[in-house]
Parts: C-alpha cells; structure tokens; sequence
C-alpha cells in the first residue's frame, strides 16, 4: 500500500497522542514523532530530565507536564480538561510505547470514555525488536514485567507454559537470577532468547536452550527482554524407507561407515536412526 502523503489529510487534529519513543539509540524516532511533538501544546512525560534529553536534541519547545506511575491517576481530571480545551497533547514514556509496560492507560481509557480522539503514533517497541530477531514463531504473548510476589509468577507460568506460540517477558537485573529455575521447570525443552540494552551501544543478544540457561555471577546491566519459542515439538519419525532411500543407501554405503550413512540419510529424510542402520545391516549381511 502507498503512503497517503497529502498535507492537508495529515493535518494536526485536537487530541491526545501516544508517542513512541527512542528505546536506546537516539536515532530511533520517527519524522512524524517529532512534528508530532513540536505541534504539541503539552507533552506528558515520565521523567522530565530523560524526556529533556530527546526533546532538546530536536528543538522541541512544547510545555512538559510529570505524569509517572505515582501521580497519573491525581493526573487525570487537570489533564482531561486540557484536552476538552481543543489542545494537542501528547504522551511519552522515557523509552518505547506509552501504555505498554508504560504509565499511559489511565488518560487513554478516560479519553475513550469521553469520546477524545486518540491517535498513535507508532515507533520503537522492545517487543517487536526482540520479536523480530528471534526467529521463532510470528505469533507471541506479550507478558510485560514480572510480578514482585513468586507466587503470583508460579500461577502465570502454569498458564502460560501450555501456550504454543512465542512469549515475550520484561525481566529487571535484580530478578533475572531468580527467575531461571521457574523458567527452566515450566518451559523446558523451549529456546530462549536474552536481549539486554537492545540498539545501545553495549547490545547484547544471547540464545539458547532454556534448560542450558545458568545463573549470572553478577546482575546484568540494563533491563532484559526475554523471548521463549513456541513449543520445539519433535516430529514424528516415520520408520518406513521408501524405494528412492534405499537406492541412495545401497550408493553410499560402499564407500561410507554405518555412521556416517544414518547421519545423511536423516538430513535428507524424516526417518528413524533405526530402521536406516537396520537396512545398513541387511545389506552387509547379504554381502
């Protein structure tokens, strides 16, 4: 599809705009959130000395307004008639997407129950960039952050574990150690891949098999995001060789150990260990 570039149907409309933001390289941020954001009449931000650096970087002038997760709620009324004022606000968090893992869904619900337009304006997500590099399945289960009380992760595990689709977790430093041994119990035989400081300079990407994973000697830097595969189901092996098989098998066995004829044959082909060296025996025995 072509993007419609027609200044007049891409005109600033009043509202509320939840803005991504750069999740580490600086470089991150989409043309259109920076006119976003300087058309703003107020920006909510999280950490307005964070928020300072990226806006200053672009030239942006728009009124700051503190809205974390201790006073978005005490936020709300003076924000909503802000809104109801025919302004342009907008809504970042110090990286990524408002309202994923964010402050951002209690002005954007109120918004809906008061029939505010509301308009996102995509960008850098750890989610998709963690997602996008796994290589496991497209489908996924966002999960956010672990909760504080272990019981309350045991429960979600029980759930989650039966889910055959990628799952996406935000782990902090400190809880990384404490989290391997449920994640091995609940989702061995899975493949897992550790992003931490993802598009930062110091980028790290580490993958293996969850039931290899081992303690850190000390606490990473920077929050990791976790990607479990979907379930690695083994395929079911057939154990019946088909002519052309054992056509291949009677070229190579000349000149190949019984070893290293099973080896080929189960690349090339979908069947038993067994029954390929039962076949290699057969052939020997009729020699």
């Amino acid at each position: 599809m072509i993007p419609v570039r027609h200044t007049k149907i891409n005109k600033v409309k009043f509202g509320l705009y939840v803005v991504s933001t750069p999740i580490g390289n600086m470089g991150d941020i989409t043309l259109r959130a920076i006119e976003i954001l300087k058309k703003s009449d107020y920006i909510l931000c999280e950490d307005t000395r964070v928020s300072n650096n990226l806006l200053k970087k672009h030239e942006i002038h728009s009124k700051l307004i503190s809205n974390h997760k201790f006073n978005e709620k005490k936020n709300t009324i003076k924000l909503i008639k802000i809104l109801e004022s025919n302004k342009i606000v907008s809504i970042i968090s110090d990286a990524g997407t408002p309202g994923i893992s964010d402050p951002g869904a209690i002005i954007i619900n109120e918004c809906i129950k008061r029939n505010i337009s509301i308009f996102p304006i995509p960008g850098p997500s750890a989610v998709s960039a963690a997602v996008s590099i796994s290589g496991f399945s497209e489908k996924y289960f966002f999960y956010g952050f672990f909760p504080d009380q272990n019981k309350d992760l045991i429960k979600d595990f029980n759930i989650l574990s039966e889910l055959d689709c990628s799952i996406v977790f935000f782990i902090s430093p400190n809880k990384i150690n404490k989290s391997i041994e449920p994640l091995k119990k609940y989702f061995s035989g899975r493949k897992i891949l550790i992003c931490r400081e993802i598009s930062k300079f110091y980028e790290e990407y580490i993958r293996t098999n969850i039931d290899n994973l081992e303690l850190y000697k000390k606490a990473p830097k920077g929050e990791l995001t976790i990607v479990i595969s979907e379930k690695i189901n083994e395929t079911k092996k057939s154990n019946n060789l088909n002519e052309s098989d054992k056509k291949d098998i009677k070229k190579i066995i000349k000149f190949l150990s019984l070893k290293d004829v099973v080896d080929i044959m189960i690349k090339k082909r979908n069947v038993s260990k067994k029954e390929i060296y039962n076949y290699c025996l057969k052939l020997k025995d009729e020699k």
